[in-house]
């Protein structure tokens, strides 16, 4: 879908964590997560792996993966600055 701009939802955006307990990774994650949202105004929501069966057989070897907008955005280490610009306007 080359040179077809996706059009964004409107209101908020979400920013999903797919993660596990004990996870450093996901620990990680979440604290950029934290922070990126906090100052955009995005909502973010924690999903765990371990409890989600179709998650588990869709992610199980990328986590922590982090989706926005239900999009698969990243996995393993959440760049702030990317997520940021994912993010904008």
């Amino acid at each position: 879908m080359f040179g077809r701009a996706r059009k964004r939802p409107e209101g908020p955006r979400t920013v999903t964590l797919i993660g596990k307990p004990g996870c450093h990774l996901c620990d990680d994650a979440r604290a950029v997560i934290e922070r990126v949202c906090a100052d955009t105004g995005a909502v973010w929501e924690e999903k765990d792996i371990t409890r989600d069966e179709e998650l588990h057989r869709a992610y199980w070897e990328q986590i922590p993966v982090v989706l926005v907008d239900g999009e698969q955005h990243t996995f393993w280490r959440v760049d702030e600055a990317r997520l940021r610009r994912a993010l904008q306007p």
